[in-house]
């Protein structure tokens, strides 16, 4: 294969998206639509691409260039056509020889597959130009390929064709490879003698055939590839169709997914064989999971790393890791910075932010641990708090391990609490306590009568209390006087 440029058109409004966010910048399964094109490209084995913006440059330029650092960046100024872009692209990064690959930032099912297929096609038969078209039941509003001797004769537009070309099913995708000599020498001849004075790429498909260049199409098998998103609508179908078409690329490695329709996987996550997706998972940017591991039902897991054999059920996490074997759920919210260990299990209703778990600990439910190190073993009582923040900074609570906390207990950080230590229930814990001791500070229950109507005057709760009082009305629970 010759040396191969990709210009990637990226330069439009997309106005019909109705959206502060470049078209472009959209995202469908985990990338942008350019992302989704820039990756295919550079599977494809582009020696250079370049990358054309235009409207809102200033987030489109900067998300190309994170992206895919040594794309060459051109600029079109004033959006005059198709043609005008491409020529944007040929002066800013000198393109004259080799390969040349036209094609769109908004087309996220595109394949680098497709692309080497189609370069291989076009160089194989040394032709000025070969266009990626595809076979559709429903031709209307496309450009028809015209076929004559040993080619493409042309390319006709829906308003202009005859009702014998609307009835051609084979269309232009818009995705054209040429030599790169003859792109360099055609542009400056394309004109924009038209209604919307635009200079159109497809006129240099016309030039090639007139200096009886060679100019033909290769056929897509999946014309889907060549689709773009312009508005909303677009934009769910066709990441419906990527999501399905990662889904079965999974089952076909090995992974059990229970139900396919509701289950979201963005193209960035990573799975082994003998995970098991349970229905309403969305598994999402760069989660990884383990074999062995089941997922769901029920879950959304966000940049997070499941080991072998873990289980994870209704569960919501971010940035998140969990250990081989462990457990977590149901309905429980690993936050950003939440690392569970080997074994472990963190259970139903529980809350975790920028904490360690050790292996074999436990935080089985009810409960909120933030900012926190719990070692091996030990054990985190129902319904139990760390109070990590005193309103300005946080702080860190330490657990050591094999350590038996009470329910309802309050750790109040900062506070180190000694390996084999336990914590009686509703213990308020603000002292360290030392390996092996108890900490309990729940006192003998005491009444302090009259306390609404002194420390609550005015409010609904000593309104009520009165009226009880003076109702000589009893503890809630008690029969009166009467039996009633």
């Amino acid at each position: 294969m010759s040396e191969l440029t990709v210009i990637v058109l990226a330069a439009g409004g997309g106005t019909r998206m109705k959206s502060k966010t470049p078209k472009m910048l959209h995202q469908i399964a985990g990338r942008s639509l350019v992302g989704h094109v820039l990756a295919a490209v550079s599977e494809a084995g582009a020696s250079r691409v370049v990358a054309v913006v235009g409207h809102q440059r200033e987030l489109v330029e900067p998300h190309i260039a994170e992206i895919l650092p040594e794309a060459v960046i051109a600029v079109q100024n004033e959006q005059l056509g198709t043609a005008h872009a491409v020529r944007m692209a040929v002066e800013a990064a000198s393109v004259s020889a080799g390969t040349v690959v036209v094609t769109y930032g908004d087309t996220p099912l595109l394949r680098g597959e497709s692309l080497r297929a189609l370069v291989a096609d076009h160089e194989a038969a040394g032709r000025a130009a070969t266009i990626l078209s595809g076979i559709v039941p429903e031709p209307f509003g496309y450009g028809r390929i015209l076929r004559g001797d040993g080619g493409v004769a042309g390319i006709i537009e829906e308003k202009d064709a005859t009702d014998e070309q609307r009835a051609i099913t084979e269309i232009n995708s818009g995705i054209i490879a040429f030599d790169g000599a003859f792109l360099a020498g055609v542009l400056p001849r394309i004109g924009n003698d038209n209604a919307k004075k635009e200079f159109y790429l497809t006129d240099a498909i016309a030039l090639a055939v007139a200096d009886g260049l060679g100019v033909d199409a290769y056929v897509l098998d999946d014309v889907s590839e060549a689709e773009g998103a312009n508005d909303r609508a677009q934009l769910a179908a066709l990441g419906k169709i990527l999501n399905d078409r990662i889904v079965t690329r999974w089952m076909k490695d090995g992974v059990t997914v229970m139900d396919p329709a509701t289950t979201w996987i963005d193209a960035d996550v990573e799975l082994s064989p003998d995970v098991t997706i349970l229905p309403g998972t969305q598994l999402i940017g760069a989660t990884r999971i383990d074999e062995d591991a089941v997922i769901g039902p029920d879950c959304t897991l966000k940049d997070t790393e499941v080991g072998h054999g873990a289980r994870v059920v209704r569960t919501q996490a971010e940035l998140a890791v969990v250990g081989p074997g462990a457990n977590v759920g149901p309905f429980s919210y690993l936050r950003p910075g939440t690392v569970l260990g080997d074994e472990g299990k963190i259970g139903g209703f529980v809350e975790v932010k920028n904490s360690t778990i050790g292996a074999g600990a436990k935080v089985p439910h009810l409960s909120y641990v933030g900012d926190a190190t719990i070692g091996e073993g030990s054990n985190i009582g129902a319904g139990t708090i760390f109070a990590n923040y005193d309103g300005v900074n946080k702080h860190k609570t330490r657990i050591g391990r094999h350590v038996k906390s009470g329910s309802g207990v309050t750790f109040v950080a900062p506070v180190v609490v000694g390996d084999g230590a336990a914590t009686g229930g509703e213990a308020l814990i603000r002292d360290d306590v030392p390996p092996g001791a108890l900490a309990v500070s729940a006192g003998q229950q005491r009444i302090i009568e009259g306390w609404a109507l002194t420390k609550r005057a005015g409010t609904p709760q000593a309104a009520a209390a009165e009226e009880a009082l003076e109702a000589g009305v009893p503890i809630i629970g008690e029969p009166s006087a009467t039996g009633e």
